[in-house]
């Protein structure tokens, strides 16, 4: 038998439990900020980890820097 899907995810969950209550806004806005800030973190450690795994030096991050290797359009 197959197991009912949650609706919601943990992380939705706890953070209606977080704000079940008012909150000064300017409260909200530091929590959106710092809910940013960690999937940010999050998110350049994976690119970080990526990027090490592939064994990428300085010349490749100059290459993607600079390079243009859009698909060329046909007049």
């Amino acid at each position: 038998m197959e197991a009912i899907k949650q609706p919601l995810t943990n992380l939705q969950l706890e953070l209606l439990r977080v704000f079940a209550r008012e909150m000064p806004e300017q409260d909200l806005l530091a929590i959106r900020q710092l809910l940013a800030q960690y999937f940010a973190e999050k998110a350049m450690d994976l690119a970080d980890a990526a990027w090490e795994a592939q064994g990428w030096t300085e010349k490749e991050e100059q290459h993607f820097l600079q390079g243009h290797e859009r698909t060329p359009y046909k007049s």
